[in-house]
């Protein structure tokens, strides 16, 4: 495989959301995201956002076509979620939680056997309904 572009991973979600602005500046405050770049279109909608988390990067994009929608958009129907390694959990969770973040389920360690190890996460919607899950890992697998 050929190198990626400088700063992009090899793979990158791109998230639409009716409220693109709003929903840049939420996920800086809860989750923790840092915007690295915005573009707006002639209409002020967000035509392309980089969001970085470390070395991880999202899009999100303004839902302004009739094929992009946001949970919200649909009733709450979601087809996918967002897993993002932290640092510490319980202390994300608590700054998505004042935030205003649903979590969907309460911080919860795992131990997933010898071939994965141990980890410690949490579930969240963000203000659209889009679904998150925030993971730290507590123990590499056995070797």
């Amino acid at each position: 495989m050929r190198k990626t572009p400088e700063g992009w991973p090899r793979i990158t979600p791109g998230v639409f959301y009716a409220d693109a602005h709003a929903a840049i500046d939420w996920l800086g405050r809860a989750f923790g995201f840092e915007t690295r770049l915005k573009v707006e279109g002639a209409a002020g909608e967000v035509v392309h956002s980089e969001l970085v988390f470390g070395d991880g990067l999202i899009t999100v994009i303004s839902a302004c076509k009739p094929s992009h929608k946001s949970p919200r958009a649909m009733s709450g129907a979601n087809t996918q979620y967002l897993m993002v390694y932290v640092d510490d959990v319980d202390a994300h969770c608590a700054r998505a939680r004042a935030a205003g973040a649903v979590i969907s389920q309460e911080p919860e360690t795992k131990n997933y056997g010898d071939d994965w190890g141990t980890d410690r996460g949490y579930g969240a919607e963000d203000l659209e309904g889009h679904h998150w899950w925030f993971t730290q890992r507590l123990s590499s697998p056995a070797k």
